[in-house]
Parts: C-alpha cells; structure tokens; sequence
C-alpha cells in the first residue's frame, strides 16, 4: 500500500491582503506552505507528495522544497480555477506517473493548513483502511443559529450533532478518480472540499481524529494565531 499526499495550494490569498500569495508568506523565515509539507514529509507512513500550486510559482516552491529539504515532494501541477480542479490535477498526475493505482491511498490536506499534527495524519489513515475513507473532523463547540438575513434569527441547530470537517481527507484512489471523472461528465465543477463530492455520489462520510491546532490560514487573523501556536510550539521544543 502507498499512501500519497495531494497538498492544494494554488488560493491567491486576497483575504490577507497581502501582496504575496497567503501559502508563500514567511513565518519565522519559513514559507507557510514549507510548514506543512514539513508534516508529511516527517511522517513515516506518507511516502509521496503532489503540490498543485498557484499558476506562475512552481518554480518558487521548487527552490523552497529543495532549500527545507522535502525530499517526498513527487511532482508539482498546476493548480486550477476551483479546489475541485486543482485536486483532479493532482489526482491525474498521480495516475500517468504510476502503472497501478489499485494500491494508492490519496491524502488530500489543505496547503495553508500548517499546523497538521503527526496524530492526525495517523489516525486518518488508520481510519481510511478501516472504513474505507477518512475525514479530519472537530465538534462544534459554539451555538449555531440559522438565518437568512445575517441579522436575526429565531432558530439554533443542536450542536451535539455538528461536526466542523478540517482537511486531510483520504480515499483510495481509484474511487476519487472514478468519482471526479464521473462529476466532469455530468457538469459538478465547483466542489472545493472531496467530502462533499464523494457524499453526492452516494460514499458515506467516516470521520478521524481533527484538532483545533489544525488552524485554516485565510486572514491576517488567521496568520497571528498561526505565529502565537508556533511559538508555543518553539517553546515546548525549548523545555525539552
């Protein structure tokens, strides 16, 4: 069995409002892409990683993965016009470099995730070989409310019941593909998150282990929570 990683990161960032794109911005002299592929490249199950990457920075994340030494990284594609694209791209990369994908578990994680902790990926495979797929989920914590007008509401889902999906999420690849294949042929182009494409064509969902660590980087908020969980992560290093 090969277990390989399809990181998306091909987001322009504009939620950051910065001039660079929001997985290419450095963090403690790191990119925050490097961060996470970092991750996998560290775990000792994930034998590969694909990149699709934002158009025009291939070349960039080549030079960074050679300077930080990611020796797993297999291939970067380019990334397309929706997260449903750039995962196909991916996936199709994956299917002209191997004869047999019968034995391929595919991982796919959100680039501007950095903070994926080892446990996590493990207990997503694990999760995936038992029941087939596996998707990082957390409980929701806070009241919901319902509303059309983002102004009032007179209605709360019960949150015993809602589970907020984080990413990674892993199938075996020959079921993505036939799924992602079989959306292009019927118009489905703009499902950004798997979990949801694989539900519409009748897969039920199993979940793993997520983590509120597990922080999607979208805002200039996002990037001071990012800096305070790294630094507290520095600082455990330290005391040891």
């Amino acid at each position: 069995m090969k277990n390989i990683a399809i990181l998306t990161a091909g987001g322009t960032g504009t939620r950051t409002h910065q001039d660079l794109p929001k997985q290419f911005l450095t963090v403690e002299n790191k990119p925050i892409l490097i961060y996470t592929l970092e991750a996998f490249q560290q775990h000792p199950s994930i034998d590969e990683i694909y990149v699709a990457c934002l158009e025009g920075w291939s070349a960039v994340l080549d030079a960074y993965a050679r300077q930080f030494n990611i020796t797993k990284l297999k291939k970067i594609v380019t990334g397309g016009s929706t997260g449903q694209e750039s995962i196909y791209n991916g996936l199709k990369a994956i299917k002209e470099d191997h004869e047999s994908t019968s034995d391929i578990v595919v991982m796919i994680h959100d680039g501007n995730r950095p903070m994926l902790p080892q446990d996590v990926i493990t207990d997503n495979l694990v999760k995936q070989k038992k029941y087939g797929s596996a998707v990082a989920v957390i409980p929701t914590t806070e009241v919901v409310f319902v509303s059309k007008d983002g102004i009032e509401s007179n209605e709360a889902l019960n949150r015993d019941e809602l589970w907020r999906t984080q990413t990674p999420h892993s199938y075996a690849f020959d079921e993505l593909w036939k799924v992602h294949n079989q959306a292009i042929k019927d118009g489905v182009t703009n499902m950004a998150a798997s979990c949801s494409l694989m539900q519409k064509y009748g897969y039920m969902t199993y979940f793993s282990k997520g983590s509120e660590k597990n922080i999607k980087i979208t805002t200039v908020e996002d990037i001071e929570i990012f800096k305070a969980l790294l630094n507290a992560k520095n600082d455990e290093w330290i005391k040891k």
